[in-house]
């Protein structure tokens, strides 16, 4: 949620400042801002909605300056308003903020005592006042942030800028992450490296309660303790950060797309070409594990959801599933000879963080899967595996969740063989059809145009219903996520024996029921489920198989044909239908399908 960067550099920072922004548009925001310091003096430029209301502005009523700071805001305390967006100024400071300051009415009483006036509703404006506050009283900028932070309660990422100080920026991070980009004569921060990729190639991460003192020639980083901490400077791929379209017409597009291509990148990186399941830091000994607790948020969650099917049927590995957002607070019993698994795109999520906090020192391992090696949550694992997806802009995820899927099944097959629960032949097949599984999207992909008249159908509906049984019935949940999520249509998911328990009163001639049914051995009983649909005359989108479709294709309304897979994988391949019903059926209500309202890619506050 929201994105900081902040410049200090060699040329007017205004437009380097919207540009870093631009890049951090998947994260989510509803208004924007920068502040610049020139010739000592601070100003800034506020806009509601999208970037190009704020570049309009700067057009009109351009800022100068070679020191800044720019700020994507997704709104908490107050409505998005120009009011109420970042920067925060209060005197001689400017400052961006993510997260929550969660001790801010108690600190805006003490203000109000104190003589102070708000002007806006949020929380981050105690920061800048706070800071002003102590300023006035005689302390230098550095003195001020310091005490101001010391008193801050909650989860921020922070950025202060100063008037009469053109040559100083000071950040802050207590739960949100950040960084900060190394230059020649220049520095710079950002909520991630994804920002500052155009600008530098050398970045360290913040840890927890770093204080950064940064001039453009050096940086001095004091630890929650207070003593000196500098980072680690990390040379950073510059292509693994490049966000471009590729030709398509939206980046959820063009990530989908991508998905062969990705798979078989994690696939090339855990599997050696005798097959054995390779895993970094020494890997992992299931053999020690009885049971597995596996957490997460959103999308992730139905990949462990899934997973948790893999792993018993498969691995005969008890599993738990939980949200990340009911986990922290449920305090469960963590049993001896537990493992801790960890599921998050972004490595930051903030529900997640604080789960894997609450397992530390109570599970035997903890181990996570992310797609940013560097993020809060792989640093914090005894063992963490990328899913190598690359950058994901689209806020509905798509290529992040199969690389997911993809690296948990290798996880259930290194168990499988810890345990002795598989002999390797068996093991053998499992390895050679994930091998396949690059061939076999690009196949399924190939049904787009079918997805897309299928899609148009359920442009016009209100309500949808997903069905699924075993190990489909995740993938239900999430095919019914990411309709709702960029169409805005609601859409609700029941494992398909489920149906006559109740929502099948919500079925009549104006509901969608989309189902998964490949050929496996519970078809019969998901067909047997969707006649009952018919004969109330529900609406049918079947996807299946080619033997699927021939068999049960009558009275359906749509269908769409997938390649024939291994039972196991069928997650794997019938997440592309899901997500290409979603995307399509977006733009043909015309929503916004990379950027839908409400909605943030990383959701680094509660």
């Amino acid at each position: 949620m929201c994105g900081i960067v902040g410049v200090l550099g060699d040329h007017e920072v205004a437009p380097i400042l919207v540009e870093a922004l631009k890049r951090l548009e998947y994260r989510g925001y509803d208004s924007a801002g920068i502040a610049t310091v020139n010739d000592g003096q601070l100003a800034r430029r506020r806009a509601v909605g999208k970037l190009v209301n704020l570049s309009d502005l700067l057009v009109h009523e351009p800022l100068a300056g070679k020191s800044g700071i720019g700020h994507t805001r997704w709104a908490t305390h107050g409505a998005p308003t120009v009011t109420n967006a970042h920067p925060h100024q209060a005197g001689k400071v400017a400052v961006v903020h993510n997260g929550i300051i969660e001790n801010f009415r108690e600190l805006r009483a003490e203000l109000a005592t104190a003589g102070v006036e708000f002007v806006t509703e949020t929380d981050t404006e105690t920061v800048a006042l706070l800071t002003h506050h102590y300023m006035n009283d005689g302390m230098d900028p550095v003195a001020a942030a310091r005490e101001t932070l010391s008193r801050l309660e909650g989860a921020f990422a922070l950025a202060f800028l100063f008037d009469g100080h053109d040559d100083l920026m000071i950040a802050a991070r207590k739960g949100s992450p950040l960084a900060i980009g190394y230059g020649t004569g220049e520095m710079f921060v950002g909520s991630d490296a994804i920002a500052l990729s155009p600008m530098t190639d050398r970045i360290s991460y913040l840890e927890e309660g770093d204080i950064a003192v940064i001039t453009r020639t050096s940086v001095e980083v004091t630890d929650a303790n207070g003593s000196i901490a500098n980072r680690a400077i990390r040379q950073i791929q510059v292509d693994a950060t490049r966000i471009d379209k590729g030709g398509h017409k939206h980046f959820m597009a063009k990530e989908i797309a991508e998905q062969p291509g990705v798979i078989g990148q994690a696939l090339s990186h855990y599997l050696s070409d005798k097959g054995e399941i390779i895993l970094p830091d020494g890997g992992m000994d299931f053999s020690t594990i009885d049971r597995i607790t596996m957490v997460a948020c959103g999308t992730a969650s139905y990949a462990c959801l899934t997973a948790k099917y893999w792993f018993e049927q498969i691995a005969r590995l008890p599993v738990e599933v939980d949200v990340a957002s009911e986990f922290r607070y449920r305090e469960p019993p963590i049993p001896a000879r537990t493992l801790a698994l960890f599921v998050s795109q972004s490595g930051e999520t903030a529900d997640t963080l604080a789960a894997l906090r609450y397992c530390d020192g109570k599970a035997q391992s903890i181990l996570s899967v992310v797609n940013v090696p560097e993020s809060s949550i792989a640093r914090e694992s005894d063992l963490a595996l990328p899913i190598y997806a690359g950058v994901e802009v689209g806020v509905a995820s798509t290529k992040a969740f199969t690389c997911q899927l993809t690296v948990l099944f290798l996880l259930v097959l290194k168990a499988a063989r810890d345990r002795g629960v598989l002999d390797e032949e068996a093991i053998a097949d499992h390895i050679s059809a994930l091998r396949g599984l690059p061939s076999v999207i690009n196949t399924a992909l190939e049904a787009n145009s079918a997805m897309r008249d299928a899609a148009y159908k359920l442009s016009t509906a209100r309500d949808v219903l997903f069905l699924g049984r075993g190990h489909m019935f995740p993938l239900a949940l999430e095919g019914a996520l990411k309709l709702k999520e960029i169409s805005y249509i609601h859409a609700e998911a029941y494992a398909s024996g489920e149906l006559k328990h109740g929502p099948i009163a919500l079925v009549d001639d104006e509901v969608p029921v989309v189902v998964f049914a490949p050929r496996d051995a519970l078809f019969d009983k998901t067909v047997s489920n969707m006649q009952e649909v018919m004969a109330r005359k529900g609406k049918v989108i079947l996807i299946s198989d080619t033997e699927g479709v021939a068999e049960a294709s009558h009275g359906t309304w749509a269908t769409i044909q997938m390649p024939k897979i291994a039972d196991a994988l069928g997650p794997i391949l019938y997440a592309i239908p899901a997500q290409l019903l979603a995307y399509h059926t977006a733009v043909a209500k015309g929503t916004d399908v990379d950027q839908p309202r409400n909605l943030a890619k990383s959701v680094t506050v509660e």
